[in-house]
C-alpha cells in the first residue's frame, strides 16, 4: 500500500489520484526519474496516460509530487518530539516509528534513495525551502536535551542523519537484509528486536539511559519476509 496521499476533489478524482500516486511511486522507485515515463506509470495505475497528464501536468510535476509527499512523512516523524520530552523515550520511540514506516512503506524509502543517488537535483531545490530554518528547530532539541543534562553533547547532524539512515537501511536495502535474513529467519531478529538492537546502540553512543519499548511493533515476525518479497518484486518488474 502507497503511504501516498490523493491531493483533494471529488471521489473520483481522489480514487484516480490514488492510483497514479501509487503507480508513479513503484515506478520511480524501481527506473527513477529519468527512466520511468508516463506510459509505463498509466500501464501499471490502469488508466489512460491522458489522465496522468490531467491530473498532473507532466511527469516532473507528478515526481515532484511524489517525492514531496515522501518528504513531508520523514519531516513529521522528526517532529514528533520536543525538547520537553525525555530523550530515552522520544529517541525510542521514533526509531520504533520509522522502522515500522519502512517495513509498510518500503517503496517511499526507495524513491527517497533514488533521487540522492542521481544527484538529488529535486531534492535540493525542495530542501532550500525553508528546511534550513526546520532543521534548527529539530537541533535545538538535541541541544535542549544537552544543555538539560540529558544527554552527552552530540553534533544534531550527524546524530539526524544516523537515525535516518539505520531505519531506512532496511527499506531501502531490502534486497540485501531480506538475503541475510529470509534463508535463516533466525530467533529473535523480527522487527521489535531490530527496533531494540538500534535503540540500545544509538541511546548509549548519545549518554542516554535506555527505556522499555511500550508497544511492540506491527507484525515483526513478518519483517524478513516481507522485505525479501519486496526486494524480489522490484527485481522483476
Amino acid at each position: 500500500m502507497s503511504s501516498l496521499t490523493p491531493r483533494g476533489g471529488g471521489r473520483v478524482r481522489q480514487n484516480n489520484e490514488a492510483l497514479i500516486l501509487a503507480a508513479a511511486e513503484e515506478t520511480f522507485a524501481e527506473y527513477g526519474y529519468k527512466g520511468a515515463s508516463m506510459g509505463l506509470i498509466a500501464q501499471r495505475a490502469g488508466l489512460p496516460k491522458a489522465n496522468l497528464h490531467y491530473y498532473f501536468g507532466s511527469k516532473l510535476a507528478l515526481y515532484k509530487t511524489v517525492l514531496g509527499q515522501i518528504l513531508v512523512l520523514w519531516k513529521n516523524s522528526l517532529d514528533s518530539f520536543s525538547s520537553t520530552d525525555e530523550p530515552g523515550e522520544a529517541l525510542a520511540r521514533y526509531i520504533r516509528d520509522e522502522l515500522d514506516f519502512a517495513w509498510r512503506n518500503p517503496i517511499a524509502s526507495k524513491v527517497f534513495a533514488m533521487e540522492v543517488i542521481s544527484g538529488g537535483a529535486c531534492l535540493q531545490a525542495m530542501l532550500n525551502d525553508g528546511f534550513a530554518d526546520w532543521f534548527a528547530g529539530r537541533a535545538a532539541v538535541f541541544s535542549a536535551w544537552t544543555a538539560a543534562g540529558k544527554m552527552a553533547e552530540v553534533d544534531p547532524l550527524p546524530l539526524t542523519f544516523l537515525l535516518w539512515s539505520s531505519t531506512r537501511q532496511y527499506a531501502e536495502f531490502a534486497a540485501q537484509i531480506g538475503a541475510i535474513f529470509q534463508p535463516r529467519r533466525p530467533e529473535g531478529q523480527g522487527l521489535d528486536a531490530i527496533g531494540a538492537n538500534l535503540t540500545a546502540i544509538i541511546l548509549k553512543g548519545c549518554g542516554v539511559k535506555a527505556v522499555r519499548a511500550r508497544q511492540r511493533l506491527a507484525n515483526p515476525s513478518q519483517f524478513s519476509s516481507n522485505l525479501a518479497a519486496t526486494g524480489a518484486r522490484l527485481r522483476m518488474e
